[in-house]
């Protein structure tokens, strides 16, 4: 009996062969490495919806234009009145 309680307070067996906190410090790094990969796919993730929204606005008004009476948005009337604007 006496055996078994020594061992159970033994502090080395604490950690498990860790010994001396080497198992805290390594949790730490790691959590640091979870949260570091956390914080670079929030980034990434919002640098290409930012891409995205910039290749959007990248189209000219003509450009836009031609899409809306392609598409049957505007008829000849429209289109031909609103280029000459953007044209001017």
């Amino acid at each position: 009996m006496y055996i078994i309680l020594q061992q159970m307070n033994n502090p080395q067996r604490m950690m498990d062969g860790w010994g001396n906190g080497y198992g805290m410090i390594f949790m730490g790094l790691f959590w640091l490495v979870v949260l570091a990969l956390i914080v670079t796919l929030i980034w990434f993730l919002i640098r290409q919806g930012s891409n995205s929204a910039n290749q959007s606005s990248d189209e000219t008004a003509l450009e836009i234009l031609k899409k809306r009476y392609v598409r049957g948005e505007i008829d000849e009337e429209q289109y031909r009145r609103m280029k000459k604007e953007i044209d001017q």
